[in-house]
């Protein structure tokens, strides 16, 4: 890996000095609200994590408080206990009386997951889920572990744990990780069984014997019927998902300590999100077509999917709801946005979301657009026309409430008010807190404010073009002498959005002088369905037009240098940067760029997306189709590969080699077109990377190096008025080994 410096030689003010000030910052990732036995005292456990760097991993630790009704019927808080460390857990639930905690657990050692239950009196039950062999790798991905240990006091009705969507500490381009369509930990109303999805158990494979000689004999026992299985190709769900071929329902019953795999899931579907029905008589759960094959599904919301019933009596599997009957489809979220809290009141109701006000980042929405649901993915709230009901922050520290910030627990409370909260801006990082139940609405923080003011925004700028609108959000440092340079960051997906959200990378660099102007084209979420649906077609050209103008707006409007300009970008936000590169190939002076696509009709047979590269160009697919030379013309002509001979700016590009949505070979192709045409480039690749180069140690070093590149390339931003040392200048930053 490509470090930039040993930690002992970071000077302060470096691009590493920088980022590991403002990565400190915990991030709220997880909380659950409860009352103790006697109703009058809160119980709010949360779950946070931070960049550990010194130790190249994520610290993941609790926090504990207690919250009751003061003389004013306001709120007190307390811490309740001491911050623990997080060890080895991977998922965990409380029941639903409270009385118990399951938690699923990996034991380092061995590498086995062991399934246990916990409650006021220690460890009740406690069952090794590799050795019984029943099932594969339980199904962990995009749900927290559990924020506080095992109970030791009663607790009444615990209530249900909803995640907040975690903040990315480290990453330059996605405000928000992509949680994991499958996982699930679900206890019955019993409290006896506790329902989850792992991978279907395979044959392992055969190791090399003396006897594999010709004419050897082999063993009796040896099952021949498994013979050429080896090596057979078993399809997965793509990025991200790699290890997800066939996803099985499994049930603990805790009274026998036994582990069954239900049967009666039709072939063709991959269950997940899995929910007991009343009376524990079925189970509910979202299935995902995957015939004839698999594509990738990390990220894309849009595949088949349906909401069904299996009855445990009778074995049979009953289809209630699929896209096609909910308006969450026709959003483009699928079925799987559901299933949060789909039984209430007794009986079984297919619940797409939970319900939350609607809003637009930085300012609440103007007029009344409707319930907006809340989706799976992502941790944005959909409107019925496809809208995303965004975080509403306002100032550094904003008063906390349900419009400043991600409600950690919706479900009405054990008595009326208390609720907590997590708020937080581009200027800060987010704070935990709590209220509800005082006449004047009162919230409050449960912590002080700990992170240094690194920055200065403003409402985002809004820009109309035709009928559709766009906004780009502006990030300046709060000190050093204007005009600053600027870094252009269009975010990736296309399908995307930049929101009003602590980002420690970006405010990194305005720490180190440098303004941020955040894009979110037509096509980004939160403008509507008519605004997604502009971009199809139009990749290339719409989105590449929307970053430039807002570009020239902030140029004309803000104290930005107009000769220090430089995109900072990923995946399509790079591809949208490498088309303004050779659009206009003196006007920016610098480009770092991760996992990007340079060239479309080569992705048709490397990336878990096919689907993608017809689609964007407007052209039909289908699971049959193969390439006609006509469409594969029309994607090389939207290619920024075809135009690389315009390019003078000097490229940083940074890829990961297990990226299985845009291929590494995608920059590779661009980085030896850019070396023999002579313009200045640098290709980092990790080993261990996926498309989104996720990980405490990657993260920081691909921040550190495109830091080092902007610097040595756009010159030191001013201090004092000096003039910025750009190159050979004494202040230049060294160039990166």
């Amino acid at each position: 890996m490509a470090a930039e410096t040993e930690r002992g030689a970071e000077a302060p003010g470096s691009p590493a000095a920088c980022y590991r000030e403002l990565s400190q910052f915990a991030a709220v990732t997880r909380a659950a609200l409860g009352a103790a036995a006697e109703g009058q005292t809160f119980l709010l456990h949360a779950e946070c994590s931070r960049p550990d760097l010194p130790r190249r991993r994520l610290l993941r630790f609790s926090r504990h408080y207690s919250l009751w009704r003061d003389g004013d019927g306001g709120l007190a808080v307390s811490r309740a206990a001491l911050s623990a460390e997080i060890h080895n857990q991977l998922l965990s639930q409380d029941s639903p009386t409270g009385q118990h905690r399951a938690v699923l657990s990996c034991c380092p050692r061995q590498g086995h997951e062991l399934l246990e239950v916990w409650d006021s009196s220690g460890r009740s039950h406690s069952v090794d889920l590799t050795a019984l062999g029943k099932h594969g790798e339980v199904y962990t991905e995009g749900r927290a572990p559990s924020p506080h240990p095992p109970p030791t006091t009663q607790v009444r009705a615990a209530q249900p744990v909803v995640p907040v969507p975690a903040l990315c500490p480290a990453g330059l381009w996605h405000p928000l990780p992509v949680p994991g369509p499958f996982a699930c930990l679900a206890w019955s109303r019993s409290e006896t069984q506790l329902l989850y999805v792992a991978e279907k158990s395979w044959p392992k494979p055969q190791s090399p014997c003396p006897w594999d000689v010709p004419g050897a004999a082999r063993p009796v026992e040896e099952d021949e019927d498994e013979e050429g299985e080896q090596f057979l190709y078993r399809e997965d769900w793509g990025e991200a998902l790699g290890t997800r071929s066939v996803p099985v329902l499994c049930v603990l019953d805790m009274e026998g300590s036994s582990v069954s795999v239900l049967e009666g899931v039709p072939e063709h579907l991959s269950p997940g999100q899995a929910l007991w029905s009343p009376g524990d008589t079925g189970v509910l759960f979202v299935g995902w077509w995957h015939e004839p094959f698999r594509l990738g599904l990390s990220a894309c919301s849009n595949r088949r999917s349906g909401i069904f019933h299996l009855d445990l009596g009778s074995g049979h599997c009953a289809h209630l709801a699929d896209e096609a009957d909910s308006d969450s489809a026709r959003r483009g979220a699928g079925a799987h946005g559901g299933l949060r809290r789909a039984l209430r009141g007794g009986t079984a109701t297919a619940v797409l979301g939970s319900r939350q006000p609607a809003s637009r980042a930085g300012h609440p929405a103007a007029e009344p657009h409707g319930p907006a649901a809340c989706g799976h993915g992502g941790g944005h709230c959909h409107q019925p026309d496809g809208r995303v009901a965004r975080r509403v922050l306002g100032a550094a520290h904003p008063p906390v409430g349900p419009a400043g910030g991600h409600l950690l627990s919706p479900e009405p409370s054990p008595q009326p008010g208390g609720v907590g909260t997590a708020a937080g801006g581009p200027g800060a990082a987010p704070l935990l807190g709590a209220g509800g139940g005082h006449p004047d609405g009162a919230w409050r923080h449960l912590e002080d404010p700990d992170s240094p003011a690194a920055l200065q925004w403003a409402e985002p700028r809004r820009t109309r073009t035709g009928t559709q609108a766009f906004e780009a959000l502006l990030l300046s440092p709060l000190d050093g002498a204007a005009p600053h340079p600027l870094v252009v960051c269009p975010h990736g997906g296309p399908h995307a959005v930049f929101d009003a959200r602590w980002r420690p990378s970006m405010a990194a660099l305005c720490r180190l002088g440098f303004a941020v102007l955040l894009v979110n084209y037509r096509g980004s979420l939160g403008f509507g369905q008519a605004s997604i649906s502009s971009l199809l077609s139009c990749v290339g050209v719409q989105d590449v037009e929307d970053t430039q103008l807002a570009v020239e707006q902030a140029l004309r409007s803000e104290p930005l240098d107009p000769h220090r300009l430089a995109l900072l970008a990923g995946s399509h936000g790079a591809f949208i940067a490498l088309h303004l590169l050779a659009r206009e190939p003196e006007r920016y002076q610098a480009c770092a760029l991760r996992s990007p696509v340079s060239n479309l009709p080569a992705l048709l047979g490397t990336s878990d997306i096919p689907d993608w590269r017809y689609t964007s160009l407007g052209l039909p697919y289908s699971f049959e189709r193969v390439p006609r030379a006509e469409e594969v013309a029309a994607m090389l002509q939207r290619s920024p590969i075809a135009q690389a001979a315009q390019v003078r700016t000097p490229v940083l590009l940074c890829v990961g080699a297990r990226d299985r949505r845009v291929s590494p070979t995608q920059a590779l192709e661009l980085y030896r077109v850019l070396r023999a045409r002579g313009v200045p480039a640098r290709l980092l690749w990790y080993p261990e990377g996926g498309h989104a180069l996720a990980g405490v140690e990657t993260e920081a070093d691909v921040f550190r190096n495109c830091a080092r590149w902007l610097l040595r390339h756009l010159g030191q931003p001013r201090r004092d008025g000096t003039a910025p040392c750009t190159h050979g200048g004494p202040a230049a930053v060294p160039a990166p080994r």
